[in-house]
């Protein structure tokens, strides 16, 4: 019942906040760096492995390994694989403010550019951010972030399910500056 109510008050806590990721961001092209990369024409799958970072307007994720898979659509999906022992990381812009972020780490994170959702499994944590001072931060193993509407769920496995030593959730929520002045 604690873990309900505590997650009730995160997600009430996330709602009330009116930035939202930067939309223009899945208007702008994809530019990957890395040290190689393979690409399948057949299948419209790009893999780039060695200290890879992808930017797309003001979203940036940097993995060791990152593959890149395109709809006919021209929709893309990516997986982001930190190096053995590391973890993969994201960082965008919200909308609504001067100097608002999230950012993300995991050892896998999926990125669906079709309903513009990131899914982070494995010691995942992400965090928001007015510039560099966290206002709130989240960790599990399995953390899923809607970049359109600014929500997000945290599990300790990607199904939802109660799984026994899956790990506790852990969730640090700062005062807003409104409730600072009164």
């Amino acid at each position: 019942m604690k873990r309900f109510f505590f997650l009730l008050l995160m997600l009430s806590t996330i709602a009330s906040s009116s930035a939202y990721a930067e939309k223009a961001d899945s208007e702008k092209p994809t530019n990957i760096e890395a040290d190689q990369m393979a690409y399948d024409d057949v299948k419209q799958i790009n893999t780039f492995s060695g200290n890879v970072i992808l930017t797309r307007g003001t979203v940036v994720m940097r993995a060791n390994r990152l593959v890149v898979r395109q709809d006919p659509e021209g929709f893309q999906y990516a997986t982001l694989l930190g190096a053995p022992g590391g973890v993969a990381t994201f960082r965008q812009k919200r909308d609504g403010g001067q100097n608002q972020w999230v950012e993300g780490q995991a050892e896998r994170i999926e990125y669906d550019g079709k309903v513009e959702v990131v899914k982070l499994f494995s010691k995942a944590k992400l965090r928001r951010l007015e510039g560099t001072k966290p206002t709130d931060e989240v960790e599990g193993e399995f953390i899923s972030y809607d970049s359109r509407a600014e929500f997000f769920t945290v599990n300790n496995t990607p199904s939802g399910e109660n799984k026994p030593g899956g790990g506790r959730i852990k969730a640090v929520i700062q005062p807003r500056n409104e409730a600072k002045g009164k």
